[in-house]
Formats: C-alpha cells, sequence, structure tokens
C-alpha cells in the first residue's frame, strides 16, 4: 500500500506554467474531476454548537447573566476550562450540557493518585450532579503537546476519573476524554496519508484504546485560523472561512479523490485517517474548539471582526447541516465554538485575547445569529461582498463597473440613503457587487471583480440598508462540491482598462512533500 500511494505522489512531480481560467483544456478537466466525484448524504441525528467559557475576563458578569446570555442566543452546550462552582451552580436546574474540564495542572497531581481523581469528581461532579446536566470531562487541553512531560501520567488521569465516575454510578452519562491540538498530526495534507507523531503514537494509542473501551470521543480542537497563516499562501482565504468555491478551486485528495472546499473538514478527514491508521475505527471527533480572532495585532491581519463573523456563522452552518466530513459523510461533527468573551487576562499576541462572540455585557461582537434560525440548508442563502482587505484602488474599479457598466442599482449607497454609512469604498462595493450578481448570476454574472470579490453566507444587511440573497446550488454542505461553471461573467476580463484584465501565469514546482503537492489542487483564479 505504501508503494502505491509512493508511485501515485510521484506522477504529480511536474512543473506546470498555465493561465488556469484561460486554458484551452480545462473544460475538460473539470468534466473528468466532476465524473469521479462522490457525492455525501447528511447525517440524520442532529449536530449541536456549543460554546466555550473561559474565566480570565476582566468584568466577569455574575453566572446567572451568564446563563441568561446563553439562553438569548439558543446555546445549550457550553465547555467550561475548569470546575467553576459559580457556573455549575446556575446551570442547575437548565437543560444545558455541560462539559467540565480538568486544568493541565490538575493532570499531574490526579495521574499520580486514583484518591485524588476519587476527590476532584466528588467535589466537582458528584456534587453537582444530577441538578446540573455535567455530560463530559475534559483531562486537560492539548497536553501531548503543551506539556510534553504530562503525557506519560495523561492516560492514568483520564482512567482513574472514569473509575472514580463508576464508583458515583455516573459513568454512563459523563464521558472521559482529552482535547488535542492539529500539532499531534505531523502532515495533513493529503488527509488519506495523515498520521500521528510516531513519537506520540504509544500514548494516543492508549487514548484510542481507553475511547473505544469507554464508548467515549476524540476530543479535537480545529483552528483553520492558525490553519491558513501557517500556509504561507498555499490555500485561499475563502478555504479557511467556508466561503463557497468554484470547483476549479477546491482541493482534492489525490488518493481517494474526494473533494475539500472548506479547511475545517480537511482537518477532521486528516484525524480520522490518522485514527486508522493506528487501527481504530468508529470513534467519532468532537469538536471542543474552533474560532476566529476579530481584532489584531500588527503581525496578525487577517484577524478581523468581518473574518470572525463570516467563520463563526457559517461554521455555525456547517455543523447544523448535520453531516460529516467527506470520508465519514454521516458522522455529525458537534462543535464548541471558541468563546463566549474575549479573554483579555491572556497574555500576547493580540489576537489571542479578542475571540469571543460576545461582550461582559452581553452584546455581540458582530452580526450572530441564535442556533433555531440557522437551520440545516439556511447555508444555501448567498451574498456577493468586497473582500476584507482587497486593494482600493481595485475596488473603486469594481464599484465603476458595477453601478455603470453592469447596471447594478446603487442609489441605496448614495448620500442620505439607507446604505450609504458607514461610508467607506468596502461597505460601498458590497452593495454594488451583491446587487449586480443577484441580478446577472443566472446569466452568468460571477462574484469575482478582479479577485476583489467573495461569496458570503452571512446576510450583511443591517437596519434599514437590506441586501438581497440567493440561493446556492451547493446548499452549503461543505462535502458535495457545486456545479462547475464555465462561464467568466464579470472577471477581471470585464472591469476597466486600469485594472489587470488577465491573472498571471502562475508556476508550481510540485516535489512529493503534502504541502507543496497542496498546491496542485489549488488552482487560483
Amino acid at each position: 500500500m505504501k508503494d502505491d500511494r509512493k508511485e501515485r505522489r510521484v506522477i504529480f512531480e511536474v512543473d506546470v506554467s498555465v493561465n488556469w481560467r484561460m486554458h484551452e483544456k480545462w473544460p475538460a478537466v473539470l468534466f473528468l474531476l466532476t465524473s469521479v466525484m462522490t457525492f455525501h448524504v447528511r447525517g440524520d441525528s442532529g449536530a449541536f454548537v456549543g460554546i466555550n467559557i473561559g474565566t480570565h475576563v476582566s468584568s466577569l458578569p455574575p453566572a446567572s447573566d451568564v446563563v441568561s446570555m446563553l439562553k438569548q442566543y439558543e446555546f445549550t452546550h457550553v465547555r467550561l476550562y475548569d470546575a467553576n462552582a459559580q457556573l455549575l451552580k446556575a446551570f442547575a436546574n437548565s437543560s444545558t450540557e455541560v462539559m467540565v474540564g480538568v486544568t493541565n495542572e490538575e493532570v499531574l497531581k490526579i495521574g499520580k493518585s486514583p484518591s485524588a481523581a476519587a476527590a476532584w469528581v466528588n467535589k466537582n461532579v458528584v456534587l453537582y450532579t444530577p441538578a446540573t446536566n455535567i455530560t463530559a470531562i475534559a483531562v486537560g487541553s492539548e497536553v501531548l503537546t503543551s506539556i510534553p512531560n504530562a503525557a506519560r501520567v495523561l492516560i492514568r488521569a483520564m482512567k482513574y476519573l472514569h473509575k472514580a465516575l463508576v464508583a458515583a454510578n455516573l459513568n454512563l452519562q459523563i464521558k472521559v476524554s482529552t482535547p488535542q491540538s492539529m500539532d499531534v498530526i505531523l502532515t495533513s495534507f493529503p488527509p488519506s496519508t495523515a498520521t500521528f507523531n510516531s513519537s506520540l503514537n504509544s500514548t494516543i494509542y492508549q487514548l484510542l484504546q481507553f475511547l473505544k473501551k469507554t464508548n467515549s470521543y476524540y476530543m479535537l480542537n480545529v483552528y483553520p485560523y492558525h490553519g491558513y497563516i501557517k500556509g504561507n499562501g498555499n490555500f485561499p482565504l475563502d478555504y479557511a472561512l467556508f466561503q463557497p468555491l468554484s470547483i476549479n478551486r477546491q482541493i482534492v485528495d489525490p488518493n481517494t479523490l474526494l473533494h475539500y472546499n472548506n479547511m475545517f473538514d480537511a482537518m477532521l478527514d486528516a484525524t480520522y485517517h490518522s485514527i486508522k491508521a493506528l487501527n481504530f475505527s468508529d470513534i467519532p471527533i468532537v469538536v471542543t474548539e474552533s474560532g476566529w480572532p476579530w481584532s489584531d495585532g500588527a503581525d496578525e491581519p487577517y484577524a478581523t471582526k468581518q473574518n470572525a463573523e463570516i467563520y463563526v456563522n457559517n461554521l455555525i452552518s456547517r455543523v447544523l447541516n448535520g453531516s460529516g466530513p467527506p470520508s465519514e459523510p454521516t458522522k455529525p461533527v458537534n462543535t464548541y465554538i471558541y468563546e463566549l468573551f474575549s479573554e483579555d487576562q491572556k497574555p500576547e499576541p493580540m489576537s489571542q485575547k479578542n475571540w469571543g462572540v460576545l461582550s461582559t455585557k452581553g452584546s455581540a461582537i458582530y452580526r450572530l445569529s441564535s442556533l433555531s434560525s440557522r437551520v440545516a440548508g439556511s447555508s444555501s442563502v448567498v451574498y456577493c461582498v468586497a473582500k476584507d482587505g482587497a486593494d482600493p484602488g481595485k475596488l473603486q474599479n469594481g464599484l465603476n463597473w458595477a453601478c455603470g457598466q453592469g447596471g447594478a442599482n446603487c442609489s441605496a449607497i448614495q448620500p442620505g440613503q439607507p446604505c450609504f454609512l458607514p461610508d467607506n469604498i468596502v461597505n460601498h462595493a458590497s452593495y454594488a457587487y451583491n446587487d449586480y450578481y443577484q441580478k446577472m448570476q443566472l446569466n452568468g454574472g460571477t462574484c469575482n471583480f478582479d479577485g476583489t470579490a467573495t461569496l458570503t453566507n452571512t446576510n450583511p444587511s443591517r437596519g434599514s440598508c437590506v441586501y438581497t440573497g440567493s440561493v446556492n446550488p451547493s446548499g452549503g454542505n461543505g462535502a458535495s462540491p457545486p456545479t462547475p461553471s464555465l462561464t467568466l461573467g464579470p472577471s477581471s476580463d470585464f472591469l476597466p482598462p486600469s485594472s489587470s484584465s488577465k491573472l498571471d501565469a502562475r508556476q508550481f514546482h510540485f516535489l512529493s512533500s503534502p504541502m507543496l503537492l497542496s498546491a496542485f489542487f489549488l488552482l487560483l483564479t
């Protein structure tokens, strides 16, 4: 099998220099890809979106207020990083399912003593049940990569805690697991060849044995934000943000021919394949953390409110459609958003302090829909907006073209009109781009505008400024690719002469390295 895989990789060790959009053979390539494509069904079991609650927060509101805020946004599952007594009491007699955390410092103590584990369970679990619906214990956080010296006691700590739950007759109600980062996997692309770091195999094997025996699940922290930053330009931002990708921009696993139109699903499948590589199956994954920072330091230009809003709302829609990643389409991806409040008392970098979706007063940092409105398929409504950080000159050219030759109705962005404020080029271009796209997409119009526009599932409407949305045939599933369109529409070729009307030919040198190989499947438009 390994020799066969190596042979397949060698096939792709080529140099390519081509203008992909104008290549005359590209329609044939699209036809070939779609003819072998695997489509996936949605899972029937109800997936949930929960949220993490950290307490390194200035002016943390009273626990009762926190519970009220969660009800307002209809979060019914929460994860606590420790066993905060005030919050555990506040969740009593509610329907909220609570995951409590053993801190990394506590892991070292519990892993050395069964009596310490029993004392922890009695103090932080038994004391609050059954009034508080505790359903899981997260033992540490990314222990194997953050404090490697604790690896030797991690599994023992989990076993001791589970035995304490058995003694309290709570083992069937409460699962025990430990959140891991993607860093325990050496190379995550292609997903089908992903494996755990061999130096951790012994510990991870024991972990998987424990999870299988206790019918628990693998806890995984998934951060496409970090994956995009580390990708050094190998992936488009849209891929990290769950933004709709055309068929020629999706990433394909060369071994399975599965298509990935978002990084979240690719990370999940890399983990599933890593688990299978150790000969385990039927261990589901629960995503214990995933989010996007909304404020940045000087070196973090992609940590913006716009990107955070897009990511979190698209994540919610992705999870609630009930499907799994391409290799495990029937396994829902229960996910906890990181996080409720920004933990401003955390150390640098700046973006570590700005992940919260709500202020401590309860107002949303950015547009955040209640979960009941994010039903399966809601992600099929799309809007065309200007990309955050796009070149202002290109945006101005796109705005001029849309309001002129493109035929968009731009009256709403004139002074005194509903969509004039905020008075900036991104806002005005977004409205014009969307108006053009909604009118012309059925006639071949696209959302491109010299690379300054992107599709989003997040409704950009605000107050009396209303954007028209349309149905995306891909359904926002995250597994099945959209039907390819060979019509260019209002691409860069249709913009005014001052804009670049052609894409530069890109030359890629493909080696057997999985990261470089991924560039072959990422056909940038």
